[in-house]
């Protein structure tokens, strides 16, 4: 499998944005698919995953109610909308994929990351 995720940028406090992320290689339907985050000079972070059956979704506490993952299947992407962004939302974005389908993790395969920066 690989990932590609673009959509980053810079934005202000309050803005939105919009990440995608495209796979390939393989049928991913039944894959967890995720989205981490590293900021500088800390470690990387659980963002959001969306299971591949019921499309169940888990977010870290510090996006609920903000972010919104999501997947399309037939076309073999995966997205995060990012709204009331944060300058602590600052960071390299990454899209991960992972084939098991009940993991709390989704880390199997990782993107190359896309950057957002929140700033004024």
């Amino acid at each position: 499998v690989q990932l590609q995720a673009c959509g980053g940028g810079l934005v202000q406090p309050g803005g939105s944005l919009r990440l995608s992320c495209a796979a390939s290689g393989r049928p991913f339907n039944g894959y967890t698919m995720g989205w981490f985050r590293q900021a500088p000079g800390k470690e990387r972070e659980f963002v959001a995953l969306i299971r591949g059956g019921n499309r169940a979704t888990y977010y870290a506490d510090s996006v609920k109610g903000r972010f919104t993952i999501s997947r399309d299947n037939p076309k073999n992407a995966v997205y995060l909308q990012m709204n009331s962004l944060k300058p602590e939302d600052t960071a390299v974005y990454y899209c991960t994929a992972d084939q098991n389908p009940n993991t709390p993790y989704p880390n199997d395969y990782w993107g190359q990351g896309t950057q957002v920066t929140v700033s004024s």
